[in-house]
């Protein structure tokens, strides 16, 4: 084992490289030495903040001999591709939630990891939250006695941030369904141990604007009879993070009285200008959210038998039989420095993953799932399920 940083390659360089950004930068065990993308300005802007190589394909950063990892940023419907080029090449690799589109897809990518022997972490997503962690592990350990039931519920602005045509078609992985519901799933599924039984759901599309699905609700169970109930809309009318302190997603302070400015900056724009709308937000052009808070998906609500735990973006408060209490989750330089956690010790100590391969597919197979539910009106099986390795 060695104490050098982790040389990284990232794929990709739009709007989830961005999000990584600040940890990247402010976490010495990770060093940036290639990136992969199509617009040479961000290749550029690259090259010149971290000194490494830009590449036009993916194939070659993966060849490039000094890169350990590979980061994949890239659309959903690519992520099939770029897994199997890096773990030809040798190279663990961190992808972006969700794993694929199609289960298909995720059982070739579980499939070549495994073949490789490489460690596929899929994240970063909210099951990586400090407060999130925390919350697991002691609820693993029973100190609040069996976990009973969950509640999770988020309202944002999703469906109306600017989107690329394929991001609003639910077949390529548009609408809320498996850019959205996949964090609440992996969300709920950590705190549960990971064995989802059974789902029924209904979801909605109601904007024909945005034809795709911008709400769901879903009743989940478990194989240790915790029960799970997931809400969620992104049609940027009530937004719950007035229910975090104004703390939104990111761990930033909202302001109040932007109330409403995601529909207004979209008003009589063409498809062609919300797409170039959405290149404002990739690295060299964009701006890197400040966070001051550990990062949340929304109000949650763990009930054990001896205490019901609200999830909060600096900690757990405890409601217990008698007392109140409060369990820190200290706020550091790299927001998503659990990610990075689980990327050294995979690289380094051959430690696998909670967030694996085959952990972000049961999380998909929950995605589809719920759209089953909702077309057929019928409670769904879940087959596909692994247990949380805390």
């Amino acid at each position: 084992m060695t104490s050098d940083p982790v040389r990284l390659g990232v794929v990709g360089l739009g709007r989830a490289f961005m999000l990584m950004v600040p940890t990247f930068d402010a976490d010495p065990r990770v060093k940036l030495v290639a990136a992969a993308a199509p617009r040479a300005e961000s290749r550029a802007a690259f090259e010149r903040d971290y000194g490494g190589t830009g590449y036009e394909s993916v194939e070659a950063l993966c060849a490039d001999p000094s890169v350990e990892a590979v980061y994949i940023a890239t659309p959903h419907q690519m992520h099939v591709d770029h897994v199997l080029a890096a773990a030809k090449a040798g190279k663990h690799i961190l992808v972006e939630k969700p794993l694929a589109i199609s289960m298909e897809d995720a059982d070739i990518m579980v499939n070549a990891v495994r073949e490789a022997s490489v460690h596929l972490i899929v994240g970063p997503s909210h099951s990586f939250d400090l407060p999130v962690d925390i919350a697991a592990r002691r609820i693993a350990s029973g100190e609040f006695g069996t976990l009973r039931m969950i509640q999770a519920l988020n309202y944002t602005d999703f469906l109306y941030r600017p989107r690329r045509p394929e991001e609003l078609r639910t077949e390529e992985g548009g609408g809320v369904l498996f850019s959205q519901a996949i964090h609440q799933i992996d969300v709920v599924r950590r705190l549960a141990g990971g064995m989802a039984d059974k789902i029924v759901a209904m979801t909605g599309a109601w904007d024909p604007k945005r034809p795709t699905e911008g709400a769901f609700t879903a009743l989940m169970t478990f194989e240790t009879g915790c029960i799970a109930n997931l809400t969620y809309s992104g049609y940027a009318h009530f937004d719950s993070d007035i229910w975090m302190n104004n703390i939104g997603e990111l761990g930033q302070a909202k302001n109040p009285y932007a109330y409403g400015g995601a529909r207004r900056a979209l008003v009589d724009l063409s498809p062609e200008d919300e797409a170039r709308l959405k290149t404002t937000r990739t690295f060299g052009s964009g701006k890197t959210i400040e966070a001051g808070h550990n990062e949340h998906f929304g109000p949650v609500i763990a009930m054990c038998d001896r205490a019901d735990l609200r999830l909060t973006p600096d900690g757990i408060e405890v409601f217990g039989d008698t007392e109140r209490s409060f369990i820190e989750a200290p706020f550091g330089p790299a927001p998503r420095k659990t990610v990075l956690d689980a990327l050294v010790g995979a690289v380094r100590e051959n430690i696998s993953p909670v967030q694996s391969g085959e952990w972000g597919r049961a999380s998909l197979e929950v995605c589809h799932a719920i759209l089953t539910s909702a077309a057929s009106g019928e409670t769904v099986a879940l087959l596909h399920q692994c247990k949380a390795q805390h």
